[in-house]
């Protein structure tokens, strides 16, 4: 790990292992990026890589006979204005109304670890030695604004984090009315994008397709989050890379809000790559000495596919991201109610059920939507946060001490940031809804956002919450969101700052989630944004999971997990096995598949088990069984490989392996029976290939029509158990024999198969 400045040529050369990074200072004064990709010798003359060639119609931005055009230049950090006829990665407003600016090299500074971004989140190091930092400081005469460009590399992943942030030193005032985070080019358009895309109930569904001339991304304009339909996440893969091999470029916004994604390619193909805030609606004023900071964006560089840059993601997530006490603790099991009662229940309704969550060995009990206010659907009671003695004599309080009594902890579900207006916060204090002054105010689920860019809100919330945890005995927080902004509007800012309140609502939701997670480090908190539409890496670092879906069917499941493990770990997705038929898609799928999936994730149960009969009962037993022996490995210590595309056939298989690639675990997946059908071989990853390793997979449900399918080398194991021996090459290259009739005789459609896998001597 190196950061190497070569005066002479004014070149900045980040670098480890895996990666190198190569920034140049022009001639102009402004930055160049010069190479981003795998690992090159650092050496003198790298500044061959500026290219310069006279072209029509090109405007240049030295005095003659230079011909430096900043439109053919692949910048580190464009402007407008100055000949460059691309999009910018900011622009500043000045009191004269002039868009033009002119940051020019002033100094650098290089130092080990790396700076916190707080109030914003963003990864982070426990050791100086873990990384290296640099800060690039540029500076405008004219506008006496600073511009600092920040890098940090890791010594351990092939990832490079950027931000930028602005200075005003001038008297005057500027208007900072676009500022993305990170700006990358590439000397030529043979890749493919690849985004997360969808909506609710199919969130990051996996979206493909080559770059060309002219623009292409995706947005997010939703206010309160990230959103369904888009995630702050890009990848662009080189024409040959697949899961496995070839070049893959990621980037990841750490930020929870609107932003912008795009990639532009020039028609001389020149790609441009840009992610941070989405300028729409965006206007930040600064005075004398006042500064905005942006989101930092983590890049991540492949040369073993997309599975080698999700392995990095996970890895630096879950280690660099995550914090506090469940950054490395395996996630309890619990059982959610809201499936099971929704809004009708009692405490005598909510204590059967939690006591048969125990009786099947789950660890926590989670109370959902409502139990507060006058909260008996979903018109009233939000913003209430008191218990509802009506349905908990005791309140929360008592009932938390109940459940404790049982042997199970206790969770509790919140809505902050919304509100009904049939509430008796809405009634005091109508003022603190987001909405325009004598326009209508659009709602959403009979409910309206609250303005979390004004203090008091975020006090007043801070106050209502702490009370309830202070009193009770509370071990898990589910914080949802269930609706986008309207009429974005803040009563308190003035005409001049309305730009800033939805950059400033996002920090207000921040500064939540941190109060409470300081003053209650002991709880596990999980985010939610009516299902997945909060799922992005600025909620992971104070939420270390997020419900991954409301679609908890597990046939759409194996989409939404697989499309999100892309970039976050799976121990970060909430994936609980439901009732049948699914109450999203009215679909039967068997219980040992809603558990085969759901076993990649946090896992719990979204039902009330006193319905099921009990050779159900005994089965999800089991299951609880086998995840408490494997959430080390699944949660933890495990590296995920995607074995299977669902968006591409009718399987899915995934699997994941132990750093020390001594156990694994794999499963295999069909949607739709097939009849006269080939048979399969389910190739698995990462194991070590001069290994001998005995597999096993539970085939009981097979065991009445069993005929020997696997010959010699498989023997019976105790009660349907079937196990064979094999070295890590022919379990990578040949693969596991899947015979369809086993498929068939555990029920066919959306029918699965668990491979336990363990080196010989484990």
């Amino acid at each position: 790990m190196k950061i190497i400045f070569h005066e002479e040529e004014g070149i900045f050369h980040l670098s480890n292992e895996k990666l190198s990074y190569i920034i140049r200072i022009m001639e102009n004064g402004q930055l160049e990026q010069i190479y981003f990709g795998k690992r090159i010798h650092d050496r003198e003359g790298l500044s061959h890589f500026h290219e310069e060639a006279l072209r029509s119609q090109m405007s240049i931005c030295i005095p003659e006979p230079g011909k430096l055009s900043l439109n053919y230049t692949r910048q580190e950090y464009p402007g407008y204005g100055s000949g460059d006829y691309r999009s910018p990665a900011f622009v500043i407003r000045q009191e004269n109304g002039s868009r033009v600016s002119d940051f020019r090299y002033r100094s650098h500074e290089i130092f080990p670890g790396k700076e916190s971004l707080l109030p914003l989140p963003a990864t982070y190091v426990e050791d100086p030695d873990e990384a290296l930092s640099l800060k690039i400081t540029l500076f405008d005469e004219l506008t006496e604004a600073e511009l600092c460009l920040s890098y940090t590399i890791y010594r351990d992943y092939p990832v490079i984090t950027r931000n930028a942030r602005f200075l005003s030193q001038g008297k005057g005032k500027l208007y900072l009315e676009r500022a993305l985070s990170m700006s990358l080019e590439f000397p030529d358009k043979d890749y493919q994008l690849l985004q997360l895309s969808g909506a609710w109930g199919r969130e990051r569904y996996v979206k493909k397709r080559p770059l060309e001339m002219g623009l292409q991304g995706i947005q997010s304009l939703n206010g309160t989050c990230s959103g369904a339909e888009q995630n702050p996440f890009l990848a662009l893969l080189r024409g040959n890379a697949d899961e496995f091999q070839g070049e893959v470029y990621g980037f990841s916004l750490v930020y929870s809000g609107n932003f912008l994604a795009q990639a532009e390619v020039s028609t001389f193909d020149l790609t441009r790559l840009m992610l941070g805030i989405h300028p729409e609606g965006f206007c930040w004023e600064l005075g004398e000495e006042e500064s905005f900071q942006t989101p930092e964006v983590v890049l991540v560089y492949s040369d073993q596919g997309l599975n080698g840059m999700s392995r990095s993601f996970h890895r630096l997530y879950r280690k660099r991201l995550m914090r506090g006490k469940w950054r490395d603790l395996p996630r309890p099991i619990l059982l959610n109610n809201w499936e099971a009662t929704f809004f009708d229940f009692d405490e005598e309704k909510i204590l059967r059920i939690a006591k048969k969550a125990k009786e099947v060995g789950a660890e926590l009990f989670v109370l959902d939507d409502g139990w507060f206010g006058k909260r008996n659907n979903d018109y009233q009671g939000l913003g209430d946060w008191q218990a509802n003695l009506e349905k908990l004599p005791d309140g929360i309080a008592g009932l938390s001490r109940k459940i404790e009594a049982l042997g199970l902890h206790f969770g509790l579900w919140v809505e902050l940031e919304m509100v009904n207006k049939d509430s008796e916060l809405y009634r005091a204090h109508p003022d603190w809804l987001i909405g325009v002054p004598g326009r209508f105010e659009s709602h959403a689920r009979h409910q309206y956002v609250l303005d979390f860019s004004r203090q008091e809100v975020v006090d007043y919330l801070y106050e209502e919450i702490a009370k309830i945890i202070r009193s009770s005995f509370l071990s898990y927080i589910k914080w949802d969101m269930n609706r986008y902004m309207t009429e974005p509007y803040s009563r308190a800012l003035p005409a001049e700052r309305q730009g800033e309140m939805m950059h400033r609502y996002i920090l207000g939701v921040y500064q939540l989630y941190r109060r409470l997670t300081e003053e209650f480090p002991e709880i596990l908190f999980e985010s939610c944004a009516s299902g997945g539409a909060r799922f992005d890496a600025g909620l992971m670092y104070f939420a270390p999971q997020t419900w991954c879906s409301d679609d908890t069917d597990a046939g759409e499941r194996m989409k939404i997990q697989y499309g999100t493990s892309y970039v976050y770990p799976i121990v970060s997705m909430g994936s609980h096995v439901s009732a049948v038929p699914n109450m999203q898609v009215y679909r039967r799928t068997p219980l040992e598949t809603r558990a085969n999936v759901a076993y990649f994730g946090t896992f719990g149960y979204e039902l009330d088990l006193n319905l099921l009969p009990e050779e159900e009962i005994e089965e999800v037993k089991k299951q609880v069984r086998f995840m408490k022996e494997h959430r080390e490995l699944l949660q933890v210590d495990g590296d995920f490989y995607r074995l299977k595309n669902p968006f591409e056939g009718n399987e899915t298989a995934w699997m994941v392996i132990s750093r020390d690639q001594r156990r694994a675990i794999a499963a295999y997946y069909q949607r739709l029976n097939y009849v006269n059908a080939s048979a399969i071989r389910l190739r698995l990853r990462g194991l070590k290939p001069d290994s001998l390793y005995a597999l096993s997979c539970d085939l009981s449900p097979c065991l009445s029509m069993r005929k020997p399918i696997f010959g010699a080398e498989f023997s019976l194991e105790g009660e349907g158990l079937w196990s064979y021996r094999a070295y890590g090459d022919e379990l990578m290259e040949a693969g596991i024999p899947i015979k369809r009739e086993d498929l068939s005789r555990k029920g066919g459609d959306f029918a699965s198969l668990l491979f336990l896998i363990r080196e010989e001597g484990e």
